[in-house]
């Protein structure tokens, strides 16, 4: 490619640094894309005969039927997916060949494959995400009743119903979904025409290239156009705080299913067995979907630390920049779909978790409440009182509502017969029914908002 310039062949250990071919190949799509676009353009504009035209796209017509058949170049001496594609074009049609690369660099040429690539995968992470939701609001749906412990510190703090726990991770992905439709939007603009750094004076039509890849608009300055890869930190930024809220998700199924909760019982297809203890039953994809966070998080920090100090325009370091990408995009898919098989066929154990959200007088805070609502009392010295009739409870061994009525008396005698009305889980979570909380009615009714958003 640059035998004019340099008389020696490069070291065979420089062809192995050098070469992105074992990776890039993976945008071969998108370069066969990008050239069409390209070589229609130029014949378009004059700057290509129509004849070098047709050769040149019957030939990357080829070319991409050979790739889709897996007949991927491997040759590390062509450097990479754009350099084997010209090497091969210019065995099919000759000469033609070499004038697809007029008024156009590999700088450029590939900074459009690989923001294609990340389109596509951004599309991608949003529609994977929404199968998860969709999941997760099947699940909420038929547990809009079911109560369960809320935990502050992983103690049991108040009753809450699982549809509304379910509910949290659809709004921690209804997120993540917006956070990737953003990313999608501000990748909207084609560097395809930015040439090396400069631009160039061929008359191009960037605008006829950015329609036919699917852009939005042309970038309007060719050095930024050559050296961004904030599309592929944009990604990597949203896959990083999506995989945490799987992280998170991952975690509980494996409290949950641990013997002291007992709330779930995972399925066998996503459970592994132990070589040598028959009883176990491991929650192995939870557990790799929680490891797979940090490889997604290193993957980001990669790409940051070779990007942090890069002056314009472009540096081979910038080469780099896919590996990563790659890397978390299958990780991220991988744990998705994970936990959405997973969670579509959990077992929950309804009496396992009232029985848990009975204990450790989880409806203390309803007690501080009728005071306040019936009794007029201020929330501090309710608080206070319902402190004291928390460590009477403890030294009687029991749990609020089984305290007779005369102990409480004997604490504050504002206190009557109506308080155990609400001293149950059941009346518990039945109150909350501020905008948002986890009584079941309005469980239900963002069930109904969550549906309708999802178009289910």
């Amino acid at each position: 490619m640059w035998g004019g310039r340099f008389a020696a062949e490069p070291a065979r250990i420089m062809q192995r640094i050098n070469a992105s071919l074992p990776f890039d190949k993976a945008l071969w799509r998108e370069d066969i894309a990008g050239s069409k676009a390209h070589a229609r353009m130029l014949g378009d504009q004059g700057i290509l005969s129509a004849d070098d035209t047709r050769e040149i796209i019957d030939g990357l017509n080829r070319i991409e039927r050979d790739y889709a058949a897996g007949n991927l170049p491997d040759d590390l001496a062509l450097e990479d997916i754009h350099m084997a594609t010209e090497s091969r074009l210019a065995e099919l049609i000759g000469p033609a060949a070499g004038r697809l690369h007029t008024a156009r660099s590999r700088n450029d040429q590939v900074a459009t494959d690989f923001k294609l690539w990340v389109r596509g995968a951004l599309e991608a992470a949003g529609e994977t995400i929404r199968d998860l939701q969709m999941v997760l609001v099947e699940v909420a749906e038929q547990h809009a009743d079911t109560v369960m412990p809320g935990f502050t510190h992983l103690q049991v703090a108040q009753p809450v119903t699982l549809g509304h726990h379910m509910l949290a991770y659809f709004e921690m992905l209804r997120r993540d979904r917006s956070r990737f439709a953003d990313a999608l939007a501000r990748a909207g603009e084609c560097p395809l025409g930015s040439a090396a750094l400069a631009g160039t004076g061929f008359p191009l039509d960037r605008d006829k290239t950015t329609a036919a890849l699917g852009f939005d608009r042309p970038t309007a300055n060719s050095l930024d156009s050559v050296s961004d890869r904030d599309f592929a930190l944009d990604y990597l930024t949203a896959a990083v705080q999506c995989s945490l809220h799987l992280s998170r998700l991952a975690e509980e199924l494996i409290i949950w299913a641990s013997a002291p909760f007992g709330f779930v019982r995972l399925p066998d297809s996503y459970s592994t067995g132990s070589s040598i203890m028959p009883q176990k039953r491991n929650p192995d994809a939870a557990e790799l979907v929680r490891g797979h966070t940090g490889r997604i998080m290193g993957c980001m920090t990669s790409l940051m630390v070779t990007m942090k100090g890069l002056p314009l325009a472009y540096s081979k370091d910038m080469q780099d920049d896919k590996e990563p990408v790659f890397e978390a995009h299958d990780l991220l898919m991988l744990c998705l779909q994970a936990l959405t098989g997973m969670v579509a066929e959990c077992a929950f154990v309804p009496e396992r978790m009232r029985a848990a959200a009975a204990t450790g007088f989880s409806t203390a805070t309803d007690l501080a409440d009728w005071l306040v609502r019936e009794a007029n009392v201020p929330f501090r010295e309710a608080h206070h009182i319902t402190g004291r009739a928390v460590k009477a409870a403890e030294e009687r061994g029991c749990d609020l509502p089984e305290l007779p009525l005369a102990t409480l008396r004997e604490i504050d005698d504002r206190i009557d017969q109506r308080v155990f009305g609400v001293l149950t889980v059941e009346a518990s979570v039945a109150s909350r029914t501020s905008y948002g909380g986890t009584a079941p009615v309005r469980v239900r009714e963002q069930v109904a908002r969550a549906r309708a958003e999802l178009g289910i």
